[in-house]
């Protein structure tokens, strides 16, 4: 159950960093626009928000990413420690997300399913 814990730890870490550099570094380019905000006539009114928000994902993916790498390192506390606290913070991000607007239950299906199986692997594990 390791390897899948570290699998879909990855796999939401790089969920998490492709959100970081659509919401703070691509958030400007149109096809960014219609997927995260709908209509591009409030893009503007969320850019801030966008770009403190992919600051948030990429400490989230980083914690994931960095926990595997330290728990494939035979620090096994520590790494699965980051892997769980990190990949419970995208789960419930992903439960709120839908919570709020269940049109967006694709992009919170996608923030929140691949960490929490990677939850789940690292219990079991």
């Amino acid at each position: 159950m390791t390897v899948v814990a570290w699998i879909f730890a990855v796999v939401a870490g790089v969920f998490h960093l492709a959100a970081f550099v659509m919401e703070s570094i691509l958030f400007d380019r149109p096809f960014v626009q219609r997927a995260l905000v709908r209509d591009a006539g409030q893009s503007t009114g969320v850019r801030l928000w966008a770009f403190n928000q992919g600051f948030y994902n990429l400490a989230l993916a980083a914690g994931a990413l960095i926990g595997v790498v330290v728990w494939a390192a035979d620090q096994e506390t520590a790494g699965r420690t980051l892997v769980v606290f990190s990949c419970a913070a995208m789960t419930l991000a992903g439960i709120v997300l839908v919570a709020s607007d269940r049109r967006l239950w694709r992009g919170a299906v996608g923030q929140a399913l691949p960490p929490a199986i990677a939850i789940v692997a690292a219990l079991a594990s």
